[in-house]
């Protein structure tokens, strides 16, 4: 049976086995994989639900209608290519090549679909995505202390004997990897603010307020240098700036932190000691980055396990192998433009977008501040190209739309951000659609190009990235996977050295060390807006039925709103409202309200970033911070 790997954007990137018998696709997870070890998360055992999902695009579609209103008329592939290709091709005549953006995310992580349309971009000189909408700011923050942001392998966890889920909603969102730490007998910690799946299943949960986090880990950091709990070996060989760092959290008061955290001293305490007696690891997560404290808070987390005498002791990213090749920037003959992804709405408000190509990506439900992105939209005059598999909100805004296949369609491979192996997709049926490299082909086609470049096969793109990389295509093809070589490690700062006082910080205007800033809204509750176990952002909402879009509210916030379990709100702010229903748990703190992201608006008439900011984390890499946001409730 052919093998197959999941593309969804997500830690465990599950290796797989399919059939396609009698017309129906069967999925199972590959029981040789060492990491993803023969199960699927709940999402996964419903991938034949999606790929047969009677609402899949059929043919290409070009508008008649108003933006948004669903009005199109179904054409040919050769006149909606042709059409991409004339507009495309006068727009660079009329404003040039940096008035066209392509715009991609995610959505299928497959090498060759992820990257192999850039090729075609950066080939006609234009503008290209300045990504920030997930962890830029967490990568920006360790490289500032370690110099990369690759941490730990995560089979190495069966040397381990603690594990912190810092931030992270594992048992939602990295099942496997939480898996993995139960069967390696990992003793399982959890810190966040909101009372997850994942804390309820912990040995320890340290709930903490929003955006204290930098705060809780500066306050450990004090213990356990002044209580001599920390590794002085490790650190005087391969900490740059520790007698710095240390007069530096000398001026911090435990009392301080525990009135800002909500955690007692004793607590601080105790997670010092205990921590450095496991030498604990810790998986840094994504949530709590995206916000204007998240940054700092995770520099300062990331020293705690170099303290403990780990070279590399957090699980955040796993950049595996060089793709490069594949997304083709060598095409280009000036240096790309660069337009950062929480500002889609301001460069089209300012003219400087004229000509929008998206896919793998749904920005009109996943971007904050969705009410100024649909107006800049509907009042400028940008032409936009959407190649997709369902008719998302991106593409209802859309001038021309592009139906595209699912990953059991064709061939690709793909690497994971958790764990350091390399799996095969083979097609094993063909239903609608097109891939993101077959339109490419045929949009070269169409603008006349002859690069030989632009038209390489998806296999041939896939063994050059192989060989590239000393991998064996015999061995991937035989076993579905393979495992990357890690090579020597070193940490890239400046000093050579992991940077307690860190210079790169430094150069980009900022402290040496972890700041903590108190951040406080227009707003009474902080709005949390994470995803939901069976979605990634904004995929599977329309197959799997609508998944829980109540507020979640603290019964003491909902009392003081005279608002019962069930009642139907309007949450509100400066960007927007929206009207639901009041779901009460003290599962959500006091103080904060939490709504699942990125619902399809088509299908619920709103989602949680009509109220998300669309600011950025300040000198982190254009990050997001869509849970700086504030919000009030009230009863309607």
């Amino acid at each position: 049976m052919p093998f197959s790997v999941c593309m969804r954007d997500c830690y465990d990137t599950c290796s797989m086995v399919s059939e396609f018998k009698n017309g129906r696709l069967t999925v199972r997870g590959n029981p040789r994989h060492p990491v993803t070890a023969g199960f699927l998360c709940p999402k996964g055992a419903l991938l034949p639900k999606w790929f047969h999902a009677d609402d899949r695009l059929k043919r290409p579609l070009i508008r008649t209608g108003e933006r948004g209103s669903g009005e199109f008329r179904e054409t040919g592939w050769e006149e909606a290519i042709g059409l991409v290709a004339e507009k495309l091709r006068e727009t660079i005549e009329a404003h040039g090549s940096e008035s066209v953006l392509v715009y991609q995310y995610a959505g299928d992580r497959g090498v060759v679909n992820y990257a192999f349309p850039l090729r075609l971009f950066h080939y006609l000189n234009t503008a290209m995505l300045d990504y920030g909408v997930c962890d830029r700011a967490g990568q920006e923050a360790l490289n500032d202390v370690y110099g990369t942001a690759v941490g730990m392998d995560p089979e190495e966890l069966k040397n381990q004997k603690l594990i912190i889920y810092w931030g992270i909603n594992a048992f939602w969102t990295n099942l496997h990897g939480f898996a993995l730490a139960k069967k390696n007998n990992l003793e399982i910690w959890t810190v966040d603010v909101v009372r997850t799946e994942t804390a309820k299943r912990s040995d320890r949960f340290f709930r903490i307020r929003p955006d204290t986090d930098v705060l809780l880990a500066l306050g450990v950091a004090k213990v356990l240098i002044e209580e001599n709990l920390y590794d002085s070996d490790f650190v005087r060989e391969n900490v740059y700036g520790f007698e710095e760092f240390k007069n530096y959290v000398k001026t911090l008061s435990l009392d301080y932190v525990s009135r800002e955290t909500g955690l007692s001293v004793g607590e601080i305490e105790e997670f010092a000691g205990e921590y450095a007696e496991r030498r604990g690891i810790i998986h840094i997560g994504y949530g709590f980055q995206r916000s204007l404290a998240g940054g700092e808070a995770v520099r300062a987390i990331a020293i705690l396990p170099a303290l403990v005498g780990h070279r590399f002791g957090f699980i955040y990213d796993m950049k595996t192998i060089d793709k490069s090749y594949a997304e083709g920037a060598f095409l280009r003959t000036k240096p790309a433009k660069r337009i950062p992804q929480m500002k889609l709405a301001e460069y089209i408000e300012r003219g400087e977008i004229k000509f929008l190509y998206v896919y793998n990506s749904n920005p009109l439900a996943s971007l904050p501040n969705q009410n100024r992105l649909r107006k800049a939209l509907r009042e400028s005059d940008v032409f936009v190209v959407t190649h997709d598999i369902f008719l998302t909100d991106t593409a209802l805004y859309s001038d021309v739309v592009l139906p595209a296949n699912t990953f059991f369609e064709r061939l690709d491979i793909s690497d994971s951000y958790y764990h350091r192996y390399i799996s095969l997709n083979e097609p094993v049926a063909r239903l609608y659609g097109k891939s993101n490299s077959e339109v490419t082909r045929l949009l070269a086609k169409a603008l006349g190009i002859e690069n030989p470049h632009l038209y390489e096969s998806d296999e041939e793109v896939i063994r050059k990235i192989l060989e590239l990389n000393g991998l064996s295509w015999k061995e991937l093809k035989a076993k579905g996977f393979v495992k990357i070589p890690e090579g020597p490690r070193g940490w890239g700062t400046p000093s050579g050295k992991i940077g307690f006082f860190s210079r790169r910080a430094v150069e980009r205007g900022l402290s040496p060390f972890p700041e903590y800033w108190r951040f406080e809204g227009k707003y009474p509750l902080r709005l949390l807006t994470p995803t939901h176990r069976m979605t990634i952002t904004s995929q599977y909402h329309n197959t799997h039925g609508m998944i829980d879009p109540n507020l979640h509210i603290n019964p003491v916030d909902a009392v003081e709103r005279g608002i019962k379990d069930g009642d139907a709100v309007e949450v509100f702010n400066d960007y927007g409202r929206i009207r639901t229903r009041a779901k009460l748990s003290a599962d959500v703190p006091k103080g904060v309200v939490l709504l699942y992201k990125a619902f399809w608006v088509k299908l619920l008439g709103w989602n949680a970033n009509f109220l998300t900011t669309d600011e950025t984390v300040q000198n982190y890499g254009n990050g997001s911070a869509y849970h700086s946001t504030w919000v009030d409730v009230r009863k309607v």
